[in-house]
């Protein structure tokens, strides 16, 4: 079920009633309701998946109670392996299985050995590698003894499979999410009112910014053959400003969805493009999954803490883990060392935590040069996009070929370039917004709040305006596919 359909429209306010006004006298009811409408959303897909993530469920709830009264340590780390096994075994099965098989009989061709396998048609379940790494969380955090386990089977499956952030996050950590669960929740106006605006910005940025952006972005990459340099960058540029528009517009409903139900989740997008260096985009872009790696991966393997070659060795692995992790393609790896390289030369000079404020704080424009130090790492973020966008290596190089070819000095010409044109001042219109925004938690919280009442309601009629004027053809959230 997408969040921008027909279908979510009708479920949503369906659950928010039967939620508020039918479950509201017992707390066991209501997360039973969670539940029930989570296994529904989730079935929306495909049915069949949903005893994968009700095994999951059994398999963490179950561990997590054994971790509670076992004290041998050897034992304990016999469950948590269990546990990591279970869980990973399911994400490298269904989406990596053919990836693997496909290099293990490449790498044996190169050496003159033919091995005859046969890939398997399957199907990557929604969400799976959102889901694992929340209950992943769950098991490594009891394991350390920094949550205590549930007994509430009840409560962990409304953790695991809460809907509004089930199939593309924020990934949630079980000692901020899973107690929320255990408390009585009373409706909240203002917070619901929020989370409405919330939404509104979400669906804004998701069917006016990233839908446009994603036909001109798959039109090029699709064609990159007949297109020129210039063209090609053009290409790259929309579908920078499609991933971050189609994510973090997701991630905006997901938490303004939770907010109207009682609940908090935690920014996982604070203005990354506004970046004036690698190391703070990657503090601002996917903020869940960046401090899932960097809190029980790169920290356990020593961080920085260690000498030159240790820190050049955890960098590397994180990011092309984190590449990894977005999918089975060698694009992705390449997209993370790619981020490993930009990163290295900070955490080697200790310059990794420098920009911790938000940018031009206290002034409307930036000085010279923050601006540069934006547009030098925007561009190094454009650059490394491609490869993530690319159907393969070879299709990447192609376009960074042409790309800096002389044909790049040439003027885009494509199809439909007038509303392309169109699609990039909406683009600059948004920024303007987000621009204005940046040192707030959630940039429309300062526009909605802040404004005089008639200026509000004006800038949300406009947004709904916009909507329905530029809204394009029916996408998926482009991190379904991870």
């Amino acid at each position: 079920m997408l969040f921008n359909s027909i279908d979510f429209a009708i479920f949503l306010p369906t659950v928010f009633l039967l939620y508020w006004f039918v479950t509201n006298k017992k707390l066991k009811l209501q997360n039973s309701l969670i539940v029930i409408a989570s296994y529904v959303f989730y079935g929306w897909w495909d049915w069949r998946f949903l005893a994968l993530i009700l095994f999951s469920t059994l398999v963490d709830y179950l561990i997590g109670r054994k971790l509670k009264t076992e004290q041998k340590q050897i034992n304990r780390k016999i469950l948590l392996w269990s546990s990591i096994v279970v869980n990973l075994g399911f994400l490298g099965f269904f989406k990596y299985y053919n990836f693997f098989l496909d290099n293990f009989i490449t790498a044996f061709t190169f050496f003159g050995m033919e091995i005859k396998a046969n890939s398997l048609n399957i199907i990557l379940p929604v969400g799976i590698s959102f889901y694992t790494f929340q209950t992943l969380s769950y098991s490594i955090d009891v394991y350390r003894r920094k949550l205590e386990p549930t007994t509430d089977f009840i409560a962990f499956s409304a953790f695991v499979s809460f809907f509004p952030q089930l199939v593309a996050g924020p990934i949630e950590r079980a000692t901020h999410l899973l107690p929320q669960f255990y408390r009585k929740r009373r409706f909240d106006f203002a917070k619901a009112v929020d989370g409405m605006r919330q939404i509104l910005w979400g669906l804004f940025k998701k069917i006016v910014i990233a839908d446009n952006c994603a036909e001109y972005a798959n039109q090029i990459f699709n064609n990159s053959g007949d297109y020129s340099g210039s063209t090609l960058a053009l290409g790259a540029l929309f579908f920078t400003f499609q991933i971050y528009c189609d994510f973090s517009g997701y991630s905006d409903i997901a938490i303004g969805t939770s907010r109207l139900f009682g609940f908090d989740l935690r920014r996982n997008f604070h203005f990354p493009y506004f970046s004036r260096d690698i190391a703070e985009f990657w503090r601002r872009w996917h903020i869940s999954l960046s401090t899932w790696f960097r809190d029980y991966l790169y920290i356990p393997l020593g961080g920085s803490r260690g000498g030159t070659w240790m820190k050049v060795r955890n960098t590397f692995i994180i990011f092309i883990v984190s590449g990894f992790w977005h999918g089975a393609n060698w694009t992705f790896v390449v997209w993370g060392a790619l981020n490993a390289m930009y990163f290295l030369p900070l955490l080697l000079t200790n310059n990794n935590r420098k920009n911790l404020d938000a940018v031009a704080e206290g002034r409307l424009f930036p000085d010279l040069r923050e601006f540069l130090s934006i547009l030098v790492t925007f561009g190094l973020t454009v650059f490394a996009w491609i490869f993530f966008r690319a159907n393969d290596l070879r299709h990447a190089f192609s376009i960074i070929k042409k790309i800096l070819s002389a044909s790049f000095f040439s003027i885009p010409n494509f199809p439909d370039i007038t509303y392309a044109l169109v699609t990039l001042f909406l683009v600059a219109l948004f920024f303007c917004i987000e621009w204005l925004g940046r040192d707030e938690e959630f940039g429309i919280s300062k526009i909605a709040v802040k404004w005089n009442r008639p200026y509000r309601w004006g800038f949300y009629f406009a947004l709904i305006a916009l909507m329905f004027i530029f809204s394009g053809r029916e996408q998926e959230f482009i991190y379904f596919q991870f």
